[in-house]
């Protein structure tokens, strides 16, 4: 028996987080970094989500169709901002919103099937989409996190304690009590505001100079 058919990458914990992370705070302004269908295709193709003729196939399917395009990009973001909310509603210890929840169990049901194929000299082990490639790129995106939440270690979910930035990422220090996602820019900026302050409240302490 031949080994499986090529198929795309297992997404890990840091991808799917990554995939939260492209509708972000930049200088406390939200930014989408899927604006078009396009934007969102070239990152499922950067991420190899998608195997690239069927990506292909289904950007040519929604070029002369605006609306099958907005359609796409409205069930990614869904799916992204599901995720997002549910993630969220770990770290805060509170209940998720039952709508994410929906829309998370309905990617999760986009899965592939392993079947056995024939080739000239046996079979091999395959796999069929249930639902589009989309929909599969969308349920491996879904399935690390829907993991960590089920039986990892969910104390080690952080939101970037920064407000102007708020990313999600996982906290893999020794300690477990990283804020930041990044200590070289939201660590420093919470450094440097922690700096100001105390400086402001050292100058309001200081006696008024006598004339």
């Amino acid at each position: 028996m031949n080994g499986p058919a090529p198929h795309q990458h297992a997404v890990e914990l840091e991808e799917a987080f990554d995939f939260l992370n492209t509708r972000e705070l930049e200088s406390g302004a939200l930014v989408d970094h899927l604006e078009t269908p396009d934007d969102a295709f070239d990152w499922l193709a950067t991420h190899d989500l998608v195997d690239r003729e069927l990506l292909d196939r289904e950007r040519a399917r929604i070029q002369g169709d605006a609306e099958s395009g907005a359609r796409a990009l409205a069930r990614i973001r869904r799916v992204r901002d599901a995720l997002r909310e549910l993630t969220e509603a770990v770290v805060e210890s509170r209940a998720a919103a039952p709508s994410a929840i929906a829309e998370v169990n309905r990617a999760l049901r986009a899965r592939e099937i392993i079947e056995l194929e024939a080739t000239s000299d046996g079979v091999r082990v395959g796999h069929r989409h249930v639902g589009d490639p989309i929909d599969d790129a969308l349920a491996r995106l879904a399935d690390p996190i829907v993991h960590e939440i089920s039986g990892g270690r969910t104390d080690r979910l952080r939101i970037c304690a920064d407000e102007t930035c708020r990313w999600v990422f996982y906290d893999a220090s020794p300690t477990g009590r990283r804020r930041w996602c990044n200590m070289q820019t939201c660590g420093n900026r919470a450094k440097a505001a922690r700096h100001r302050a105390r400086k402001k409240a050292e100058g309001a302490q200081q006696p008024a100079a006598r004339n």
